[in-house]
């Protein structure tokens, strides 16, 4: 069986694709540089298709800085040390359409390698903050793909939308990840690191990672900046 995974280099797509390997999945990993402030999450995602042995990892070249609108693709200050995600409604983090989007070439890719199983690592934890993590999102994007194509209308194949971390707060997705071999060393998640790579404690991505590998009770092997 094969799947496309979308590969961030994160601790949380890093695990989807450990699971999809588990589960007996011929995994196609996906990246996009799209932009972000913090691309160097994409020497990340190269590392953990090499660990994992994906048969093939391709980056899209995307620009969403065309459009700005978020912290992570526009001269907007990432916030650090701020409340829970969602507290305050939609976090400046949050950049537009960009599950869609990533979904969308998901979509074609698999269309192409007629398979019918996509992985994607939305969890519980940004349901408040980001629309596009949303199990009503996935679901209408699941019906919209079996529209859409080509294989789907000849009923070759019936895409499936895989959330594996869907009801796993982050403590649950640090034991997962070690449950399938993730290494958490190679991973990265920060959204704003420095220019060597380490990253800040101090974002909401790095602030939901340490407390998740706290409530997990392992140690995170990767630098941080004092």
């Amino acid at each position: 069986m094969k799947a496309v995974c979308l590969l961030s280099g994160g601790l949380d797509s890093s695990t989807c694709v450990g699971v999809a390997r588990r589960d007996g999945f011929e995994c196609y990993a996906l990246s996009f540089d799209y932009g972000q402030r913090h691309r160097i999450e994409l020497e990340a995602a190269a590392r953990i298709a090499r660990h994992f042995g994906v048969r093939e990892h391709r980056v899209a070249q995307i620009d969403l800085r065309a459009f700005g609108g978020s912290a992570l693709t526009a001269d907007i200050a990432v916030p650090k040390d701020s409340l829970e995600p969602g507290t305050q409604g939609i976090p400046i983090t949050y950049v537009p359409a960009r599950n869609t989007i990533f979904l969308s070439y998901a979509m074609a890719w698999a269309e192409v390698l007629e398979c019918s199983d996509i992985f994607i690592g939305v969890n519980a934890i940004d349901y408040s903050g980001y629309p596009d993590c949303r199990p009503e999102f996935i679901a209408a994007f699941e019906h919209l793909a079996n529209l859409a194509t080509k294989t789907g209308v000849e009923g070759r194949t019936r895409l499936q939308i895989h959330t594996p971390l869907a009801q796993l707060d982050k403590a649950g997705i640090v034991k997962l990840a070690a449950d399938v071999g993730v290494d958490f060393a190679l991973t990265h998640s920060c959204y704003d690191p420095d220019p060597s790579g380490r990253s800040c404690g101090h974002c909401d991505s790095c602030l939901l990672r340490l407390r998740g590998f706290r409530e997990a009770g392992l140690s995170d092997s990767l630098p941080y900046r004092k």
